[in-house]
């Protein structure tokens, strides 16, 4: 694997490609930063925040992403670097904080938080479905930490994973609706490694997942058989995500080091890049204006 930006991120996560641009934005969660690296001129960008970003996503408009930020939707001008509120999907509360997130095929925007920290065992955080005109459905409560969001290729599949309870969920999807119904576990990480963290699928459906705390990223069938597991030189990845011009590198966010004696010398808090030997798909876009 290559060490493609080595920023010391506080808190990498949400690696999204934008196709049409060639471009890899990430956010520094606890950095509250939102990034863009470009791999043909090998820069990374950055736009400073007074709120920390859990999650983007690409818009129709390619100067505006959206952000997931404390309890709020807002839209960042990249022309400008302003940060505008656009909607509160719930009331503050200390300690909760929006994290992972991703649209599903129709553009809508599916969020979930978390309590911060994991280690107090808290589960006070929602899962929300945002639709293009801003309403939305809180459709989850006594969520601990929100991570693994995606969707199979042929949108019929939905992920979703809880951190704290160390499961994947798969349920099936309505692309018309939004609605996901028939929850069963997809992935047990009781004998994984690590605990789940973000996640994407591939182009045959296959679903990767970054092993937080377990120094691997791992692949699972749509059968919720895992056939590979890649050991990464940092002990806690957080996100995969296909980019490139043929969406055939996977890209992998991380957090810095907490202890550096005990995490060793990996490059934490790095975005690391390697070529898995099969493409992703291509980032929805939210539908929104």
């Amino acid at each position: 694997m290559d060490v493609v930006v080595d920023v010391g991120a506080k808190l990498g996560e949400c690696p999204t490609w934008s196709s049409e641009q060639g471009l890899l934005y990430w956010v520094d969660i606890d950095g509250k930063g939102i990034h863009a690296y470009d791999p043909a001129g090998r820069g990374d960008r950055s736009w400073q925040l007074d709120v920390r970003p859990g999650a983007i996503s690409l818009t129709q408009e390619r100067s505006r992403l959206l952000v997931g930020a404390e309890n709020k939707l807002a839209r960042l001008d990249l022309d400008t670097g302003v940060l505008s509120p656009w909607v509160t999907l719930e009331e503050s509360q200390p300690g909760v904080r929006l994290n992972d997130g991703r649209c599903d095929p129709a553009g809508r925007f599916w969020i979930g938080g978390m309590y911060d920290p994991t280690s107090a065992n808290r589960f006070d955080a929602f899962l929300h479905r945002v639709e293009p005109d801003g309403t939305f459905t809180t459709v989850r409560s006594e969520v601990g930490c929100a991570n693994g969001s995606a969707f199979s290729p042929d949108g019929r599949t939905m992920y979703w994973a809880d951190t704290l309870h160390e499961i994947v969920w798969a349920y099936d999807y309505d692309v018309e609706t939004g609605e996901q119904r028939n929850e069963r576990v997809f992935l047990d990480f009781g004998p994984l490694p690590g605990k789940p963290d973000g996640a994407c699928v591939d182009e045959t459906g296959c679903y990767w997942i970054a092993c937080v705390g377990g120094s691997a990223v791992l692949r699972a069938r749509p059968d919720g058989k895992v056939d590979r597991i890649f050991e990464v030189p940092v002990l806690r990845p957080t996100m995969p995500a296909f980019g490139g011009t043929d969406l055939g590198t996977m890209f992998i966010t991380s957090i810095a080091a907490r202890d550096p004696e005990a995490d060793g010398p990996g490059p934490h808090g790095a975005i690391l890049a390697f070529e898995p030997g099969v493409r992703g798909l291509p980032e929805p876009v939210f539908a929104g204006q």
